[in-house]
């Protein structure tokens, strides 16, 4: 899986799967507002990402007509 690097190297942010099916998102960062621009700008992605997925999930729409 290839992500993009965090735009200031006083950000890091790592990724585990833990449980299966459950990604773990850790971040440290120098302060606290890097950490929350940082933060927001991943969850952000994970709407889009969910957005997406909720659009092309073909049971969802199976779903809708009956």
């Amino acid at each position: 899986m290839y992500v993009d690097v965090e735009l200031s190297p006083l950000v890091r942010r790592s990724f585990s799967q833990v449980e299966g099916s459950v990604l773990r998102t850790e971040y440290k960062a120098a302060t606290d507002r890097m950490l929350r621009v940082a933060v927001n700008g991943f969850m952000e992605s994970v709407g889009v990402v969910l957005g997406v997925m909720e659009e092309l999930d073909v049971d969802v729409l199976d779903d809708e007509g009956q």
